[in-house]
């Protein structure tokens, strides 16, 4: 990319009169930055290494000194948005479409095998740049606001409706399902019903762009995570208790996860943890616990019969931290 290029795209502002005027790549990690490259230094620590390394310009937004008046050095406002101003410029050139979606679809998606010209997007200004880098001209990207910045992409289109439902439900648990698509069985995938809907919308994706695609054995995603444990809150192997954990790291999908525990278990003893900060949303619950702290979350756990607990804003690494905690205070 051409330096005056790069100046107008950033709105960054040249400091000095360089002897380079175009870039080879633009790289954000000092230790992989090669001869004709642009740093953008998200860490000003690191710039006498991409110096070193052979980089052609240095985008900062921080008090630097200029070690090297040769290359081009530009001052920004901001590193990030600059990053994303040059994704948004590589995603126009590549005429790429996005296509906005739910983070359960991603998190299904990922784990499906597809054709190359189909991505999906996931993770802060820099991850997306990287995946971005070698996509090739047309292609489709498959991102959700609440794990990617809308505003990096420009070309953006929502999912189409689904007209027909070709996922056939045969057997499931709360947590698992075998189903039937395109007379292919998928048996005790480790999904719950209660995303067969989201599934659908993917695969519906799928074949309306005409993308071919292989579906892999799902595992466990972050959202509606069973964790099976015992009565001292200790963590068994997945169906070998009648005690289970629901986390559930976003408040959007609780109320959903809700009615449906109702509905499909309504003979159990199920409980609800939230943090407090969301009384005033969730306080007309059934059987709702609200925590302050996330060290609470074990104590309320233990103090209280169920067979389902459905805990939101928070995951599983409480247990450990818990353990480790219960055995500092042993060994004292």
């Amino acid at each position: 990319m051409r330096l005056e290029n790069v100046l107008a795209l950033t709105h960054g502002l040249l400091v000095n009169s360089p002897f380079v005027n175009i870039f080879e790549n633009i790289v954000f990690d000092s230790k992989v930055v090669k001869r004709g490259d642009l740093f953008i230094a998200f860490d000003e620590n690191e710039i006498e290494s991409a110096i070193f390394n052979g980089a052609y310009g240095i985008i900062f937004d921080k008090p630097t000194q200029i070690s090297d008046t040769e290359i081009a050095w530009i001052k920004v406002e901001d590193c990030d948005n600059s990053l994303k101003r040059l994704v948004r410029f590589n995603l126009v050139e590549k005429n790429i479409t996005a296509y906005r979606c739910n983070e359960i679809i991603v998190k299904l998606a990922l784990q499906i095998s597809t054709e190359t010209n189909f991505l999906v997007i996931y993770g802060n200004t820099q991850s997306t740049y990287k995946q971005l880098t070698n996509l090739n001209q047309n292609s489709i990207v498959l991102f959700s606001p609440t794990l990617s910045d809308e505003n990096i992409f420009t070309n953006i289109k929502d999912l189409p409706v689904v007209k027909e439902k070709n996922i056939i439900i045969k057997e499931h648990t709360l947590f698992e399902t075998s189903f039937i698509y395109d007379n292919i069985f998928f048996e005790r995938q480790i999904l719950s019903p209660l995303f067969i809907p989201y599934l659908e919308e993917l695969l519906n994706l799928y074949k309306i762009l005409n993308i071919n695609f292989k579906l892999k054995r799902f595992s466990a995603i972050e959202n509606f995570k069973a964790i099976f444990v015992n009565k001292n809150i200790e963590i068994k192997e997945f169906g070998g208790s009648d005690k289970v954990l629901i986390f559930e790291p976003r408040s959007d999908f609780a109320v959903m996860e809700v009615n449906y525990l109702q509905k499909m278990a309504s003979w159990a003893n199920i409980i609800n943890l939230f943090p407090e900060l969301e009384i005033s949303k969730f306080k007309d619950i059934k059987n709702v616990f609200f925590y302050k702290n996330k060290k609470d979350i074990v104590s309320i756990l233990k103090n209280n019969n169920f067979n389902f607990a459905l805990i939101v804003s928070a995951d599983e690494t409480i247990l450990q931290e818990a353990r480790t905690k219960e055995q500092l205070t042993l060994e004292f």
